[in-house]
């Protein structure tokens, strides 16, 4: 039912060439490509790079004009409220990561076919007013928002980062039909089998909006930081994390094939720390996407991550 590769939505813009403080998440594309070609997985990705960065005006949709004005002109102290150091090239970077992910969903919609891969991060815990926790602005939102209102169409956001997507939630009284526009921000609580059970239960209710034409697409973004090694996590086991991927991949099976089509998905990485051993990071973000391209491609690689325990 889906393509056999997935679309990767890549631009080299996206990644600053300086560094911008101890998380290596904004290089995180450029790493998570290297290592995915170092293990030969590349033949499974189709690159998808014909498209535009965000314009300073595509960002007012789910920020302050202060803020936004004040991060681009790297003006203290909102332009590095995020934690980050502020340089103008990661700046720029950013105009291009929050691009990948609207660029994603869209093709997705439009070819629901191929499923689509946004390797970004830095989203989910920006607010109107600033940016926190490594996010610099609301990426999905923004997406959400120019979607709603080119398409008509609701989104679904599962997020299994290892910490509260709070962007959705905050920016509710910002835009007024954002809960119309994103009716599940789907992020499981507690840890291990709770964790598992948590998110069985979200994806039930989500299988039946789906079924119903409630939602109209779905943004998988599997933060390798729930991992119980990471330096910020703690949720999952190896075996547990890779349990959530089958748990999300084959609902999305499941229900493709009782709609007769494919539901438009796309996915995106979001978070993933270790100082000690950032190969484990990109390790377990690999095994996800070859989860996908084994349950939904009908791929047989069965790749298993090398994750170092701390």
């Amino acid at each position: 039912m889906y393509n056999n590769k997935i679309n990767l939505v890549y631009r080299k813009e996206m990644v600053s060439n300086e560094r911008v403080g101890s998380s290596k998440s904004p290089n995180k594309p450029e790493y998570l490509l290297d290592f995915i070609t170092r293990n030969k997985l590349h033949i499974h990705f189709k690159l998808f790079e014909e498209w535009e960065a965000f314009t300073t005006e595509d960002f007012y949709l789910a920020h302050t004009k202060k803020y936004v004005d004040s991060f681009f002109a790297g003006k203290e102290p909102l332009a590095s409220s995020n934690g980050l150091k502020w340089n103008p090239q990661f700046a720029d970077s950013v105009r291009y990561t929050n691009a990948s992910l609207l660029q994603a969903i869209e093709q997705s919609i439009l070819h629901p076919e191929a499923i689509q891969f946004s390797p970004t991060s830095g989203f989910h815990h920006a607010n109107p007013n600033s940016g926190s926790a490594f996010c610099t602005f609301s990426g999905q939102v923004i997406a959400s928002v120019k979607i709603g209102n080119q398409y008509k169409l609701k989104g679904a956001y599962i997020d299994l980062d290892g910490h509260f997507g709070n962007s959705i939630e905050d920016s509710k009284v910002f835009i007024k039909d954002l809960k119309n526009l994103i009716p599940y921000n789907i992020n499981p609580n507690g840890a291990n089998e709770m964790y598992l059970e948590n998110l069985v239960r979200d994806l039930n209710r989500l299988t039946q909006d789906l079924l119903a034409g409630n939602v109209d697409y779905v943004v998988f973004c599997h933060g390798a930081d729930s991992h119980e090694w990471d330096d910020l996590g703690f949720q999952c086991t190896t075996e547990e994390w890779l349990k959530c991927s089958d748990l999300v991949y084959q609902m999305i099976d499941r229900v493709s094939k009782k709609l007769e089509k494919p539901i438009p998905l796309t996915l995106s990485l979001f978070g993933g720390y270790r100082s000690d051993d950032y190969n484990s990071v990109l390790s377990l973000h690999t095994a996800d996407l070859c989860k996908c391209l084994d349950i939904l491609c009908g791929q047989d690689i069965h790749y298993l991550p090398v994750v170092r325990k701390k």
